[in-house]
């Protein structure tokens, strides 16, 4: 049977469901709108911004389809959401605060100075970064960049640095502020596990989507990742305390770390002259993340509400503004004291009922369908779920506290997909019946339930062409019922990739600078992650680098585990083979930029003992896999 590739028609029971939602909610109020389109400046003449080599990385006019009225296809609120999002130029967000919006997934604020401007979030990437800035420097002046400063450690904020600063500008006098751990977070996050998240973000949004009613409308958080050059210039001050205060070309600024909240090492900013709260990213118009679907740490929403509590007492009284890296600014004292509590008093609730339901034995899933806000928060535009979701952000709150196991023990020990799936097919009465029950669930509008039932199908025979039309038209039709913009994207990226292939992953943050920042220590942790554990079971090989401007590092392979130990203690056991290297050779070699042979071979580099061993216990690591499946086994 031929496998149809072609995108489908929305189902009667999505068409109903997405009507419901406009009956639901009140569309009529229009002060998002109002807001987003407040104290708008101009935008770009050219519409695509390109990298070096002219390969387009962003386009502005690639949503202008958003403007007509709303498919079948979109869950009506999410058309809304991405609309207001996808407007982009130069807007003021009060005298001398102004922001670039539009031109990624978050904005750049740039705050006037005496002498420049105070760059804050430099976007995702340079080229990005840059059209920026142009665009600012079209409208105030040619100002310098006296200042960068990062709010946190997620590469949206930092990428497109060298879009703003150049290396010399640092060397020359222009700091790079950032909240105390911005670096080893920003680094570990994108290089650990950098493949996998890298592989499910491009599913996150929508990467390899058409961009149009049937395919990518929007992430919720903003409209979609560029996809130029990352970079990172590291930090040279750190904030670390809250209360901290600091002038930067005349700009006062007044800090509140917010570690934990939505990243690791996070901060809001008052501007006092200004009467203007910048809430990073723990306050947007929507509800976040507390375990985003590409991967992370799981998100504490406890401490990210008291946070918010705080900031209301520190700040809302002095605030005639509140402004965040995405999305659009609220204005009024008391605007921003409602907006800050209702954010506040969502991930409050989450927690809380959470743990109440976890408390009476409810399982993760079972609380997740069992979960409602409150009334008052539900009518709120900002609290609806359109990048973090009440339903996977509850699941994220047991996982922090009782972990992947509900406590039935029929659930310690599964099969694995594959092996399950291969059973279950063969108990409902083999491929052929369970296709035939499915597509009475799909007519029936259970989709749910098809994807479901029929991922057995896929698993225990991926190459059933029949499965993967059905679990694609499925997926297809969830997608379009999603008001949440990343779980629509990886329903409409699972359904392309089953009637497709492979798409890949088209952008990574592991890039160059943020291998460049990572620390020794964070080096030897990222090789012993890539060792092949059971093929080097019966390997011992230790190699003692004799670093010239630095300590002494033996790395050893002994059990699987490649382990590290700086100086010559105890734990140091005796080399096998001894090399005298420099620090910058010592990277080179562990990020893959040089080989043992092209080592040895350089002047000053000296070698003791077994030279092959160095090479033989390089060859026991392996190499992520960046397209890996994820809709078949």
């Amino acid at each position: 049977m031929t496998q149809n590739t072609e995108a489908k028609p929305a189902e009667p029971s999505i068409v109903r469901a997405n009507d419901a939602i406009l009956r639901r909610f009140p569309f009529d109020d229009t002060r998002d709108l109002a807001d987003a389109r407040r104290g708008f400046m101009g935008t770009a003449r050219e519409s695509v911004v390109k990298d070096a080599v002219g390969r387009a990385v962003w386009d502005l006019d690639a949503y202008g389809f958003l403007d007509q009225e709303c498919p079948a296809t979109a869950n009506p609120s999410l058309w809304r959401q991405s609309r207001l999002c996808c407007d982009h130029g130069l807007f003021e967000v009060t005298e001398g605060i102004y922001q670039v919006r539009g031109f990624d997934l978050s904005n750049m604020t740039i705050v006037e100075g005496g002498r420049g401007v105070l760059v804050i979030d430099p976007l995702l990437c340079a080229e990005t970064a840059a059209a920026g800035l142009a665009l600012y420097r079209s409208h105030r002046g040619d100002r310098p960049v006296t200042a960068v400063l990062y709010t946190h450690s997620h590469a949206d904020h930092f990428g497109g640095v060298r879009g703003v600063v150049t290396d010399e500008d640092v060397a020359g006098g222009v700091p790079v502020f950032a909240p105390h751990g911005f670096l080893a977070h920003a680094v570990s996050e994108n290089v650990y596990a950098g493949t996998a998240m890298n592989r499910r973000a491009a599913y996150m949004y929508g990467a390899a989507l058409p961009k149009g009613e049937r395919g990518q409308i929007g992430a919720g958080l903003g409209q979609t990742v560029s996809t130029g050059s990352v970079g990172l210039i590291p930090p040279t001050a750190y904030i670390t305390r809250t209360g901290q205060t600091e002038v930067i070309d005349g700009i006062r600024m007044v800090f509140q770390l917010t570690p934990g909240t939505e990243a690791p090492a996070e901060l809001n900013i008052h501007f006092p002259d200004h009467a203007a709260l910048c809430t990073a990213e723990n306050a947007t118009h929507n509800l976040h993340n507390l375990l985003t679907p590409r991967g992370a740490q799981v998100r504490d929403p406890r401490v990210w509400a008291r946070y918010l509590t705080e900031a209301i007492d520190l700040f809302a009284d002095l605030s005639d503004v509140a402004f965040a890296s995405h999305h659009w600014p609220v204005w009024g004292r008391e605007r921003v004291v409602e907006f800050l509590s209702q954010q506040r008093d969502l991930y409050a609730y989450l927690h809380d009922q959470t743990l109440r339901m976890l408390n009476q034995g409810l399982t993760a899933l079972e609380i997740a369908e069992r979960i409602e806000l409150p009334p008052a928060l539900e009518r709120a535009w900002h609290t609806h779920g359109y990048y973090g979701s009440v339903s996977h952000n509850t699941k994220a709150v047991y996982q922090r506290y009782l972990g992947w196991f509900d406590g039935n023990p029929a659930h310690l020990w599964e099969h694995p997909p594959t092996q399950a799936a291969k059973r279950y097919v063969e108990f409902m009465g083999g491929a052929g019946e369970v296709l035939r029950r499915a597509r009475q669930s799909f007519a029936d509008g259970d989709f749910r339930w098809v994807v479901q039932v029929v991922n057995h199908v896929l698993f225990a025979d991926p190459d059933n062409a029949q499965a993967r039309d059905l679990q694609a038209d499925a997926l297809e039709q969830l997608g379009y019922g999603s008001e949440n913009g990343t779980w629509r994207n990886f329903f409409l990226s699972g359904a392309l990739e089953l009637r497709h292939g492979p798409v890949g992953t088209p952008t990574s943050t592991v890039s160059p600078d943020l291998l460049a920042a990572l620390t020794l220590e964070q080096l030897f942790d990222a090789l012993a992650i890539r060792v092949d554990g059971p093929r080097s079971w019966d390997a011992d090989i230790t190699v003692r680098f004799s670093v010239t401007d630095g300590e002494p590092v033996t790395m050893r392979l002994r059990n699987g585990v490649l382990t590290h130990v700086t100086g010559t203690g105890r734990a140091a056991a005796v080399p096998d083979t001894g090399i005298t290297l420099t620090e910058e050779e010592l990277r080179a070699l562990l990020l893959g930029t040089i080989t043992p042979a092209d080592l040895t071979a350089r002047d000053g580099v000296e070698v003791t003992g077994d030279a092959g061993k160095l090479t033989e216990l390089l060859g026991h690591l392996t190499e992520p896999d960046p397209d890996f499946a994820i809709v078949t086994p």
